[in-house]
């Protein structure tokens, strides 16, 4: 029987060791479980936070490019109202009897002003006549035999091309030499004996 208080006083002593152990580990890991509750709760607000910031970034965004398009010719519309005074200005004056040498003036005039305008945001007349044809600022309606003027060069221009910077915005439409007309054919038969 000695031997059996023996083992049960062990056994005790290790059953109030463990649990005076257990529950220091336990108090540890339900610290380490509230600190790390915290952690997560902390980095949690901190996303809906960065959530909630880019949503009303995504939004202000799409606004700024709604007014962008909305409103981003008002520079270039500003510039235009000028010439659109002058035209109306123009129309009154050859109603009013004016002389048709001044409404032509006038009217040369407001072109200027308009070409002006449009040169200040980038637009710029393609150059036609007496250029070599290039087919990426020229469309050639026809194409006609020209003693002045060098083969697959420009002869006469039936509507202005027009380019913003480097995109062109409308092909200028062209005449195109052809070179040298040909004599008639009797004569080249004779030239060849």
């Amino acid at each position: 029987m000695a031997e059996e208080e023996l083992d049960t006083n062990t056994i005790n002593n290790l059953e109030a060791g463990s649990t005076s152990e257990n529950s220091s580990e336990l108090l540890a890991a339900q610290q380490a479980l509230a600190a790390r509750s915290e952690e997560f709760q902390a980095l949690n607000d901190k996303y809906l936070r960065q959530a909630a910031e880019f949503d009303n970034y995504k939004r202000l965004a799409q606004r700024d490019q709604r007014d962008q398009i909305r409103f981003g010719n008002e520079q270039l519309l500003k510039e235009l109202l000028p010439v659109v005074d002058n035209l109306e200005r123009a129309i009154k004056a050859a109603k009013d009897g004016g002389s048709s040498e001044v409404l032509i003036q006038g009217v040369d005039l407001t072109l200027k002003q308009l070409v002006d305008a449009l040169a200040k945001f980038g637009v710029q007349a393609i150059p036609t006549v007496g250029q070599r044809f290039d087919p990426s600022g020229h469309q050639a309606v026809a194409s006609v035999p020209s003693d002045q003027v060098p083969d697959q060069h420009v002869v006469e221009e039936f509507q202005r091309g027009y380019r913003l910077h480097d995109r062109i915005l409308r092909a200028a439409m062209v005449t195109v030499s052809a070179g040298a007309p040909f004599e008639n054919a009797g004569d080249e038969a004779s030239n060849a004996s």
